[in-house]
């Protein structure tokens, strides 16, 4: 009969030590303590953990070689740059700069979405000018002969900063016309150089067709984008 009150007193000390013992702990060790669950627990567990980051994108300053490397490499005619075709029909001109000695070593032509591109490769030094404009007949320059050029209407490039080829020290285009692929540009004409001035005739089909020019560098190039 006295058995039975000592296993209750026993059981009930049992009970009391666990409760102290939980308490001496702290509220804050219990699992969803201010007001969270254990599930939250879990996922503030997962955030701290170190977890692999997507790459990064390339900044414009880390692409800058490699641009370099693409223009190094003598892209064809329907290369850089990639902006919507905009121009007009006037004169375009530029300046040479840095005592320009340069030489036309290539001709090419390229067709392109919207435009037609004509490249004159050069090799010298300095950077080349130019005044590109329409004109009623290709005569060349000095003799004021007529130039044979097929087209309708008549694209006049004349690139200044140039020199003669004993000059320079460079190899002269070998002033083979160069077929179009007739979108908008049907042919163009290589004239060479004279008086520091090297003209070639684009040959354009239908009416004068807008055009842009620019120069690009490494190696030098005159460009002449002739719009569809």
């Amino acid at each position: 009969m006295r058995t039975q009150p000592r296993r209750r007193t026993a059981t009930a000390a049992a009970a009391l030590a666990t409760v102290l013992l939980v308490g001496a702990c702290g509220d804050a060790d219990l699992p969803g303590y201010g007001g969270g669950t254990g599930d939250d627990d879990a996922t503030a567990g997962e955030t701290a953990t170190s977890e692999p980051t997507e790459p990064t994108e390339p900044t414009d300053e880390g692409s800058g070689d490699g641009a370099a490397t693409s223009e190094s490499a003598s892209p064809s005619p329907g290369d850089e740059p990639e902006e919507p075709f905009e121009g007009g029909t006037g004169q375009a001109t530029a300046e040479p700069g840095g005592s320009a000695m340069l030489t036309v070593t290539d001709v090419r032509v390229g067709a392109h979405d919207g435009y037609d591109r004509v490249v004159f490769d050069l090799d010298g030094e300095g950077t080349p000018g130019w005044r590109v404009e329409y004109v009623d007949e290709a005569l060349d320059d000095g003799s004021g002969n007529p130039v044979e050029v097929d087209g309708d209407a008549v694209l006049q490039v004349a690139i200044t900063g140039t020199a003669m080829p004993m000059d320079s020290g460079v190899t002269e285009y070998s002033g083979d016309p160069v077929d179009g692929p007739g979108t908008s540009v049907d042919q163009v004409v290589y004239r060479f150089v004279f008086e520091g001035i090297t003209t070639a005739f684009v040959g354009v089909d239908g009416e004068p067709r807008p055009f842009r020019v620019f120069a690009l560098e490494d190696p030098a190039r005159v460009v002449v984008d002739v719009g569809h």
